[in-house]
C-alpha cells in the first residue's frame, strides 16, 4: 500500500489530490485526462437541473495571487451530463457535484448522479455568485441540515457538503451538515470578491462580483479546516489555493483526509497532480510519515 493512499469515509483514494469542481471537469474527456494525470478522483462541474448558459462575459479575470470568476454555474443539465459520466466513470472515481435551488432538486440531482455511477455526491452549498443556489442556501444551518438529510435518505452513495467561507458561522454550518448525516465536509469554496475597471469606472465582471480562488485564499482554507477539525467528527476535504506539496501538507496537517486542486490545474496544467504526489511522498519519507492518516491533524494536537 502506498503512503499516499487515503480515504474520505467510504471513498478510498490511491492518491489524496482530487480535481475541485470547476471548469476543468465539464466533459468526460477532461475528467479522464485528470485521472490519467494522477488525480485520485475528479469532482465534476456543479450540475443543475436544466441546461444553463451562466453569466455573460466578462465572467473571469486574473488578479494578484489568484483568479476571480462569476461563471454562474453554466452546464448542460443533469440529463445531458449522463453522456459525460458514461465516458469518465469507467476510468476512475468521479464525485458528482450538484447545485439545486431547493430540497427537491437536490434529491433529483443526487439520485441521477448515483445512477450515472458517481462514487459520491458533493452538494454545492457555497457558490457565491449564482442567485438562488449555493451560498444563499448554505448559510442557513436548518436548511443545510434539511437538504443533507433528505439527500442522504434518497441515495446510497456518500454525501459530501461543500461549504462557503463567506459566513461567520462556518462551524455551525458544518455541524448542521454532520447532524443531517453528511459523510464529509469540503472546505472552502471561493471568497466573494470584486474587480473594478478604473478606465470604465465600473465593475469588470458582468455579474459585478464573483469568487476569488487561487494561492491567495489558501491561508483562509487552512484556517477553516483547522477550525472544523475541532468541531466535527466526519472527514474533511481541504480545498483552496493548493499549488504544491507544501500547500497540500498544510491542509492535511490541519485535519484534512484529502484535498482538491482547482485554479492550479488551470494555471499549471494537469501535471500539477503528479508533481504534488511525488514531492509529498518525498516529504513524508524524509519526516517519517508512513500514511496520510499519520499526518492528518498533527498541527491540531
Amino acid at each position: 500500500m502506498s503512503a499516499l493512499n487515503t480515504a474520505v469515509g467510504k471513498v478510498t483514494l490511491e492518491t489524496p489530490g482530487m480535481v475541485a469542481s470547476g471548469i476543468m471537469d465539464e466533459t468526460g474527456e477532461s475528467m479522464v485526462r485528470m485521472l490519467q494525470a494522477g488525480a485520485g478522483a475528479v469532482v465534476s462541474k456543479s450540475i443543475g437541473m436544466e441546461p444553463k448558459a451562466g453569466h455573460a462575459n466578462p465572467c473571469f479575470t486574473e488578479v494578484a495571487g489568484g483568479l476571480v470568476n462569476a461563471m454562474g454555474l453554466p452546464g448542460p443539465g443533469i440529463e445531458l451530463f449522463k453522456e459525460e459520466m458514461e465516458i469518465a466513470t469507467p476510468k476512475g472515481k468521479i464525485v458528482g457535484s450538484i447545485a439545486g435551488g431547493n430540497v427537491s432538486e437536490f434529491i433529483t440531482l443526487a439520485t441521477k448522479m448515483e445512477e450515472y455511477g458517481a462514487c459520491a455526491v458533493e452538494l454545492n452549498l457555497s457558490c457565491p455568485h449564482a442567485k438562488g443556489h449555493g451560498m444563499e442556501l448554505g448559510t442557513d444551518p436548518a436548511l443545510v441540515k434539511e437538504i443533507v438529510s433528505q439527500v442522504k435518505g434518497s441515495v446510497k452513495v456518500p454525501v459530501w457538503v461543500k461549504l462557503t467561507p463567506n459566513t461567520h458561522i462556518l462551524p455551525q454550518i458544518a455541524l448542521a451538515a454532520q447532524d443531517g448525516g453528511a459523510d464529509a465536509v469540503v472546505a472552502i469554496n471561493t471568497l466573494k470578491a470584486m474587480v473594478i475597471s478604473p478606465e470604465f469606472a465600473k465593475p469588470f465582471l458582468s455579474n459585478k462580483f464573483g469568487g476569488l480562488s487561487g494561492a491567495a485564499v489558501k491561508p483562509v482554507g487552512v484556517r477553516a479546516i483547522y477550525d472544523l477539525y475541532k468541531v466535527v467528527s466526519i472527514p474533511l476535504v481541504g480545498v483552496g489555493g493548493i499549488c504544491n506539496w507544501r500547500d497540500a501538507a498544510e491542509y492535511i496537517m490541519a485535519g484534512a483526509s484529502a484535498f482538491q486542486v482547482g485554479s492550479a490545474v488551470l494555471t499549471d496544467g494537469p501535471e500539477v497532480f503528479s508533481r504534488i504526489n511525488t514531492d509529498l511522498q518525498k516529504f513524508m519519507e524524509e519526516y517519517g510519515y508512513d500514511s496520510i492518516a499519520s499526518m492528518r491533524g498533527v498541527a491540531n494536537e
